[in-house]
């Protein structure tokens, strides 16, 4: 295939966006091309996937720091809910979720549960991702009450086939997950199962951002 290179057709090498020094001709997109956008899509896409789990690392860093009145920080829960999934034998997906199902709050704090869950989408089975997108509103039955809420909020998706495994996952990856004597794996134990989980092909349509 060619590839545009300063406004002209260069066959070197393909469209796969490796070579860095390619940069289309003009500074306004509505004057792209097929190819050009071809040749974009590709460099961005190799490039995303390959920097993706060091990118999230660094976003779970941020939930390291204050305890915010808890015994532990947000970052040593995460650590926590997923080493408590990964030794009860939970499906890989499952375990790099609970490892990333707070990390909303370092960029989406007022609707986290939904911005951890979008990361995950592509690349989790349907039932993960539906965990934690609801995981917020679940996690409220062990305190919402207390607050002058529902803390049965949670049963207006008592139809959904993913309601039990979200219940379950706030009782055993979530709500107990704050002891700072439980033996938390390291974050990069955890490693090559992102590295496994974001590898996967995307489970959103292909053509999902053309529509």
């Amino acid at each position: 295939m060619t590839a545009i290179l300063d406004g002209t057709l260069s066959s070197g090498g393909g469209m796969g966006g490796n070579d860095s020094s390619r940069i289309v001709s003009w500074t306004a997109m509505e004057h792209g091309t097929a190819e050009d956008y071809e040749f974009l899509d590709a460099a961005f896409y190799a490039h995303a996937r390959s920097g993706l789990v060091d990118n999230l690392l660094r976003i779970l860093e941020c939930l390291r720091g204050p305890t915010l009145g808890y015994q532990i920080d947000r970052y040593d829960h995460s650590l926590q809910s997923a080493t408590r999934a990964l030794g009860n034998g939970e499906p890989t997906d499952l375990v790099v979720a609970a490892l990333l199902h707070d990390v909303g709050d370092a960029f989406a704090p007022e609707n986290h549960s939904a911005a951890s869950a979008a990361v995950l989408q592509p690349y989790v089975d349907e039932r993960t991702h539906w965990v934690i997108a609801h995981h917020g509103l679940f996690q409220g039955y062990y305190y919402f009450h207390h607050l002058g809420g529902d803390r049965d909020a949670r049963e207006r998706y008592m139809d959904s086939p993913h309601y039990d495994a979200c219940v379950d996952f706030c009782q055993n990856y979530d709500q107990n997950c704050f002891d700072p004597k439980y033996p938390n794996l390291a974050v990069e134990d955890f490693r090559p199962l992102l590295e496994e989980v974001f590898s996967h092909p995307s489970q959103l349509p292909a053509t999902a951002h053309l529509t």
